[in-house]
């Protein structure tokens, strides 16, 4: 764990905080918060150090993105995507893309990894014409690069390209306004007959198995904030509970002089501990595996379950809390609602599927294969 990262984090939680309603406002992170964040060295978590970044670990990750949450959602969001997305651009892309990647450590770098169905790549000498749209690429309007999946057409496999385009070479369409983590400027990129370079493409038959880090790395780095964002509704209930909030129409002259009323909040507060406790233990089994070293099948299904489990935890921790603090809590102006749409939509990320990892859990234990999951 790396120490001096997660008290940069934690130093700027108080801008981040500061700025939370501009971001969702603007459906991007405020400048203020990108700016603290990029003066923390946070962007380059997983840049290697000999590129000038911090090559931290899952548990720091994880550690360092929950301390941002804690202050916004959305741009923890961001920097944990921005983590992973560099660290899977290291094993997907070739040498050149990898180069060009890595040359700003502070950059933030963007990817959708799944294929489009507006999208297209034609082969032509020396490297690939694209075309298309893809969507949710969180972090779409700070970054410099996007890594792209593009189908080719007279491919042999329905594997896609993997391609590494500028931004410059393309545009940003506003579609992502959602409920929830509505600052992560998670819009669609758009490419108009863009071309890139061979150097820049990784073509179906140069795909190599993902390992288990970089696989699991894009679900911690997302549930992370989530566990952040249910800390910080914690916090902002604590304050109101030992204030002046008393119950409606009781006796009591706080919610804290209720014993029960301090028993809900210890309920979501053990909740959220949980959470954080299942993530870590992934983490630190992750980082704990040799190099290029595998997992069975059925301890990679287990392990997803503990984070999918974590994930419900933040939903029933904040459900807790919202019924402490009352209707109020939903009050626009109110920051408890904002954290509790973020937490709602980000923990329904695709990696936390729960019905779907409860029936591959099932296959695995009786031997029903193939699983459900293509990529468990």
């Amino acid at each position: 764990m790396n120490e001096s990262l997660l008290d940069a984090a934690r130093k700027t939680v108080p801008t981040l905080r500061e700025n939370a309603e501009r971001t969702e406002r603007d459906l991007t992170p405020a400048p203020d918060s990108v700016a603290a964040v990029r003066a923390a060295g946070l962007f380059a978590l997983t840049v290697p150090s000999a590129a000038g970044g911090s090559e931290a670990d899952l548990r720091t990750q994880v550690e360092v993105l929950a301390e941002l949450g804690r202050g916004c959602p959305s741009i923890a969001w961001v920097v944990g995507l921005n983590a992973a997305n560099k660290g899977v651009a290291r094993l997907l892309l070739p040498d050149a893309a990898q180069e060009a990647v890595l040359a700003d450590p502070d950059a933030v770098f963007c990817a959708t990894q799944v294929v489009s169905r507006e999208s297209s790549g034609v082969r032509v000498p020396g490297g690939l014409r694209v075309s298309g749209r893809w969507a949710m690429a969180s972090g779409s309007e700070l970054a410099s690069l996007a890594m792209v999946a593009v189908p080719l057409p007279d491919a042999a496999t329905p594997v896609p390209a993997m391609a590494l385009v500028p931004l410059s070479d393309l545009s940003v369409d506003r579609t992502w306004r959602a409920a929830g983590l509505g600052g992560t400027s998670s819009h669609t990129l758009v490419a108009e007959d863009v071309f890139v370079p061979d150097g820049f493409v990784t073509f179906p038959d140069a795909f190599r198995p993902i390992p288990p880090e970089a696989m699991f790395a894009g679900g911690l780095t997302v549930l992370a904030p989530m566990i952040g964002a249910t800390r910080g509704a914690l916090d902002l209930v604590a304050d109101a509970i030992a204030g002046g909030r008393a119950p409606y129409m009781t006796t009591y002259a706080r919610v804290a002089d209720s014993p029960l009323g301090r028993y809900w909040y210890t309920e979501a507060r053990q909740r959220a501990d949980t959470a954080m406790r299942r993530t870590v233990r992934v983490a630190d089994v992750v980082d704990g595996l040799p190099p290029g070293s595998d997992l069975p099948v059925t301890e990679r299904a287990e392990l997803r379950i503990e984070l999918s489990t974590a994930a419900r935890e933040c939903r029933e921790a904040m459900e807790l809390l919202l019924d402490l603090h009352g209707a109020s809590g939903f009050v626009e102006d109110n920051p408890l609602q904002r954290l509790w749409r973020d937490v709602a939509v980000g923990t329904r990320h695709p990696f936390f599927t729960p019905y779907i990892l409860a029936e591959d859990y099932g296959r695995l234990s009786f031997d029903v294969l193939p699983t459900a999951s293509l990529a468990l």
